[in-house]
C-alpha cells in the first residue's frame, strides 16, 4: 500500500489502525519560536503573519511560542482561525509541587492542539533522556494532546555511520508501549542536530533516507499501514528558499521550523509553498 504524495489535501487515506478512527497524512507545517518574542510582540506578530497564509489552508499549520506568550497568540488568532496553538515542552505530571514546570491539562486550557517533545535542544542542554521523553508523551496523550516527537543525529554520530542506529533508539526510547491508537496521533520530526541552527539543512537525499528508517521502523513495531499514516516531518534549517525540495518527496510529510519561523514573510512563504505543493498532489 503506498501514497504518492501523502501531504496532498486530495488524498483521503481511510484505514481504521485498531479503535482509531481514519487517518489522513496532511502536510504539517509547525513554527517553533524557541525562547522568541514577548507576549506583546507574538500578539503583533500573528496579526502581520495570519493574513498572509493560505485561507483557508488545505495544510495544517502550528505556532509554537513560549509558555507566556500562549494566550496572547490564542487571543490574537481568534476563535475562527485555522491557524493551530502548539507547546514546546510540558512535564509528565498534571499538577503538583514541580516548580517552573508547565503540565498538559495547563496547555489543554490554554487551547493548545500539539506539543513538541524531545527537541534536540531539550536533550543537549537541559539532559533529556528517553524515559523522560516517553513520560511526557505519554501524558500528552493521556490529554489529548498530539505529540510531536523530535529525533535526530549529531554531527559525529553521522559521520560515523551511526545515523540509523541513533533514529531507532530515539524511537524505541520514546514510544515504546504505546498503542496503534496512541500512535495515530503522534507525528515524528527528523531533527539532525548538526543542521539545527547551522543554516547548513540536510540535503533532500539525507532527509529522505532518514525518514525511510524511521518508517520501517514504525512498520516493523507495529505495522505498515500505521507507518504509512504516521507523519513525520524534516526540521534543521528549513526555509523558504530549501522548504519545496523536500516537500516534493513522498517521505516528507512538513517541516518543524525554527529560525525561518521568526520572520513573517518567510513563514508565510513557506506555509503558501507547502499549500502550493499539496494542491498538485
Amino acid at each position: 500500500m503506498s501514497i504518492s504524495r501523502p501531504f496532498s489535501s486530495a488524498i483521503q487515506t481511510n484505514r481504521v489502525l485498531g479503535l482509531t478512527d481514519n487517518i489522513v497524512r496532511t502536510t504539517l507545517i509547525v513554527g517553533n519560536w524557541k525562547m522568541n518574542k514577548t507576549a506583546s510582540e507574538a500578539a503583533t506578530f500573528i496579526c502581520t503573519v495570519v493574513p498572509k497564509l493560505p485561507a483557508p489552508p488545505t495544510i495544517e499549520i502550528v505556532v509554537a511560542p513560549p509558555f507566556i506568550a500562549l494566550e496572547s497568540v490564542r487571543t490574537a488568532l481568534g476563535a475562527s482561525t485555522s491557524v493551530q496553538l502548539g507547546a514546546q515542552n510540558l512535564f509528565w505530571e498534571s499538577h503538583g509541587a514541580y516548580t517552573g514546570e508547565v503540565s498538559a491539562p495547563m496547555l489543554k486550557e490554554l487551547g493548545c492542539r500539539y506539543v513538541i517533545i524531545g527537541h534536540s535542544e531539550r536533550r543537549t542542554l537541559f539532559g533529556e533522556q528517553d524515559e523522560e521523553v516517553r513520560k511526557k508523551i505519554r501524558s500528552a496523550l493521556t490529554h489529548h494532546l498530539k505529540p510531536i516527537l523530535c529525533i535526530g543525529e549529531s554531527l559525529s554520530q553521522r559521520e560515523q555511520g551511526q545515523t540509523d542506529e541513533v533514529l531507532r533508539r530515539q524511537l524505541t526510547g520514546g514510544l515504546t508501549g504505546l498503542s496503534d491508537k496512541d500512535m495515530a496521533a503522534v507525528a515524528v520530526a527528523y531533527e539532525p542536530v548538526w543542521a539545527i541552527g547551522t543554516g547548513k539543512a540536510a540535503t533532500s537525499e539525507q532527509a529522505v533516507a532518514a525518514h525511510r528508517t524511521i518508517r520501517a521502523f514504525l512498520a516493523d513495531t507495529w505495522s505498515a499501514d500505521l507507518a504509512e499514516a504516521t507523519r513525520i516531518l524534516y526540521g534543521g534549517s528549513v526555509t523558504p528558499h530549501n522548504v519545496s525540495g523536500l516537500l516534493q518527496s513522498d517521505q516528507i510529510d512538513g517541516a518543524l521550523i525554527g529560525g525561518a519561523c521568526l520572520e513573517v514573510e518567510s513563514f508565510a512563504t513557506i506555509c503558501c509553498l507547502a499549500e502550493s505543493i499539496g494542491a498538485c498532489g
